[in-house]
């Protein structure tokens, strides 16, 4: 019999992701595009059989760093051999775009600081062929990869970018400063982009400690980039959160995470950190984040399913919540093993 499609996968207990119960049903595709899901009499050019497992739509992962990645690797692994088929990068206020020469070095540290990516890797994986947010998107439409990608305009480089060493060191932004920072927020949306993202929090540093350039910045500069947002008529809002004010549930920083959606007109995605060090980081406010603001925009938060942490080199700015056992010395490693994990620089 003449194959009728080109992938038939047969007798799997397919999960479709609107929300309704799994079924045992087979799924043909043709072209690239799914052709028919239930009992399928026509033959396909390749059959897999998958009785006893799970067959569902590719994942799609908000929440990546593969900023850097992306510009020298094919292919984005880890993610790509777990069922992950789109990813969204340039989340957390950091990432390579905009970005002039002489501030390259300011922004691999950040990365280096907030994600563990080591320093030498991104220093000669990154080409570097762009300063513009719109000039990066062009670097990474000539990519290649074996999934899709998406990003947005991080708050890191974009206030660097516009304010130099002074947005390196946290100072005020002026009027012109955040008109030129919403203005290139609007550029880059237009170009592309999913959106803008910011952090807020305290565990976020640069591998030599320092807090980074979006950590102190004042509601009047996230509100200007929250218009520019409102021009553009799309995109997002993501940021991550202590949430560590003294007040009932965080309620003042929540309160001004919500002018920022009424603002902009645009969807709020928020991950909300919790700590030992800042008992109040991370108070419950899910039950806030699902009420529509007036303008009918919503916010949602994004979760830790529990307390992790993990600890990946000797010189990562990340240790464990507990101390952990040193057995042997890794190859390369600045610093000697120990029993108690007190050699791990803090």
């Amino acid at each position: 019999m003449a194959a009728q499609f080109d992938l038939v996968v047969r007798n799997g207990t397919v999960i479709d992701g609107t929300g309704g119960e799994p079924r045992e049903a087979d799924v043909a595709v043709q072209e690239g595009r799914i052709a028919a899901i239930g009992r399928i009499a026509g033959a396909g050019r390749e059959e897999i059989d998958a009785k006893g497992m799970a067959v569902t739509p590719g994942f799609v992962d908000i929440h990546t760093h593969y900023d850097g990645q992306v510009t020298w690797d094919d292919r984005f692994t880890p993610s790509s051999g777990h069922g992950v088929t789109t990813v969204l990068m340039g989340n957390c206020g950091v990432g390579f775009a905009p970005c002039r020469p002489q501030d390259r070095d300011t922004l691999i540290k950040v990365m280096e600081g907030v994600e563990d990516i080591p320093e030498l890797v991104m220093r000669q994986g990154v080409p570097w062929n762009w300063q513009s947010f719109p000039e990066y998107l062009d670097a990474l439409a000539q990519r290649r990869c074996d999934i899709d990608f998406a990003t947005q305009v991080p708050h890191a480089p974009l206030r660097v970018f516009v304010m130099g060493r002074r947005g390196v060191d946290r100072e005020p932004a002026t009027a012109a400063d955040m008109a030129a920072m919403a203005s290139l927020v609007e550029e880059g949306v237009n170009a592309g982009a999913l959106g803008f993202s910011t952090s807020r929090s305290l565990f976020h540093r640069t591998s030599e400690g320092a807090l980074t350039p979006t950590i102190t910045a004042a509601e009047e500069e996230l509100t200007a980039i929250a218009r520019g947002l409102r021009r553009a008529g799309k995109g997002v809002i993501q940021l991550l959160d202590d949430f560590a004010d003294t007040t009932t549930e965080g309620s003042t920083e929540f309160g001004m995470l919500r002018r920022l959606v009424e603002a902009s007109g645009r969807p709020l995605s928020f991950t909300r950190s919790t700590s030992r060090s800042i008992p109040t980081a991370g108070r419950p406010c899910s039950a806030k984040s699902i009420a529509p603001t007036a303008t009918g925009c919503r916010s949602a938060a994004r979760l830790p399913r529990g307390r992790w942490r993990c600890s990946t080199g000797w010189n990562s700015p990340s240790i464990p919540s507990r101390p952990a056992r040193v057995i042997a010395r890794s190859r390369g490693s600045r610093s000697p093993a120990s029993s108690d994990g007190s050699a791990i620089p803090r």
